[in-house]
């Protein structure tokens, strides 16, 4: 009976930190989109910035959908590095498209800041840091090339430049 009570107030507490971190996220989930579908978006670099952004949000959202394991710390990492992982992988969509020195800069602060969180978060739970790799600013070329619409991934290996 003790376990099961201690169960109910580790969901009650876990529930009462979702009711905080969730609702802007919901909100902004459930609002009405401003991407367009697949099959309206626009051309160009406009499009595959639309597509690119909004497959990273579709991986946050997912990554973000963690199952409860009653460990509210671990929990709380579980839902909160999707999310952070979600802010660099918008923030180097930027890099990639953006031409706003302002918002590229901030956009280079958040992959900094964030990799830090998220480091820092897994630490306190004691699960081990992977390595960072120099994250792509600069599209596929071969999938840019080949004009794959509805495939196109983040590759994260580091770049050859030259």
């Amino acid at each position: 009976m003790l376990r099961f009570l201690k169960t109910c107030l580790a969901m009650m507490v876990f529930r009462a930190v979702l009711a905080l971190v969730l609702p802007p996220l919901v909100l902004a989930h459930e609002a009405p989109r401003a991407t367009p579908s697949l099959d309206t978006t626009p051309a160009g670099e406009e499009g595959t910035f639309l597509r690119e952004n909004e497959a990273a949000m579709t991986k946050m959202m997912r990554g973000m959908a963690a199952d409860p394991t009653g460990d509210i710390d671990r929990d709380f990492v579980a839902m909160m590095v999707p999310h952070h992982q979600g802010a660099i992988d918008m923030a180097v969509i930027e890099l990639r498209y953006g031409k706003n020195e302002q918002l590229r800069r901030i956009a280079q602060e958040i992959i900094v800041e964030q990799m830090q969180e998220i480091a820092a978060m897994k630490l306190a739970i004691g699960q081990p840091v992977t390595a960072s790799l120099p994250a792509p600013t600069q599209p596929d070329q071969k999938a840019a090339a080949a004009g794959d619409r509805h495939h196109h991934h983040m590759d994260m290996a580091p770049e050859n430049k030259h």
